[in-house]
């Protein structure tokens, strides 16, 4: 699954730029949409009322990533409004059970997501309440940032998890996936892919998702035949 990040779009053509990624068969599976507060992390971006406009203009999920504070409080709104995947910060989560649970209650998907040197271990029981596993591989805040590799021994973690049964979590990559580092992403068993200047950044964005698929798809396959 490819989901390009808005944050690399063009937020005066929001709308167009949601288009451009939306070929159909071989387009994004989901849009990324970074909610930033300016407290939990530095940058400040868009929110809730931004949200429901993309919503009323595309089809594509979203898939909507919540660097904010008191998620608590706040991420129900989002699912409430439609998005199809709702991830908050393990770090800012009060209470990250029951929030799994009202988000789903509230008919979205429920996202957890651990910055680069946040540990998964400690987490693995507060997983089993959700759908998604979102890992950064950039520290959350700003696009364009360098991929840190050593991430992927999360993505390890979990992948074996999910196989041997028992974790049931989608796994998610944020940050720096381009063409040089999904291939590697895609071999420690990522199953969706967040990429924003290497889509919004490429002359013909579509065929930017559908190039990024091929690679994630190769390198999946070979990871799956290693398990054999």
């Amino acid at each position: 699954m490819i989901a390009p990040s808005i944050l690399s779009a063009d937020f005066a053509r929001l709308a167009e730029e949601a288009a451009a990624v939306d070929g159909g068969a071989g387009g994004a599976d989901w849009l990324h949409v970074d909610v930033m507060d300016g407290h939990f992390v530095p940058n400040l971006t868009i929110g809730l009322p931004v949200v429901q406009s993309l919503l009323s203009c595309t089809d594509t999920p979203l898939d909507c990533h919540l660097m904010i504070e008191d998620p608590d409080r706040w991420a129900i709104g989002y699912a409430e409004a439609g998005a199809y995947n709702v991830t908050v910060h393990v770090e800012a989560a009060k209470d990250p059970v029951a929030l799994a649970a009202n988000l789903r209650a509230a008919g979205a998907k429920a996202g957890l997501s651990v910055k680069p040197d946040t540990p998964l271990e400690p987490y693995l029981d507060v997983l089993r309440h959700y759908d998604t596993l979102l890992v950064m591989s950039v520290e959350p805040g700003f696009g364009g940032q360098g991929f840190i590799p050593h991430v992927l021994d999360k993505v390890r973690t979990a992948r074996r998890l999910v196989d041997t049964g028992q974790l049931t979590v989608l796994v998610e990559i944020d940050g720096g996936i381009n063409d040089d580092t999904i291939e590697a992403a895609a071999e420690a068993g990522v199953d969706c892919f967040v990429a924003g200047s290497a889509v919004y950044g490429a002359d013909d964005p579509a065929a930017a998702v559908r190039r990024l698929r091929a690679k994630a798809e190769l390198m999946s396959g070979r990871h799956g035949e290693g398990e054999k």
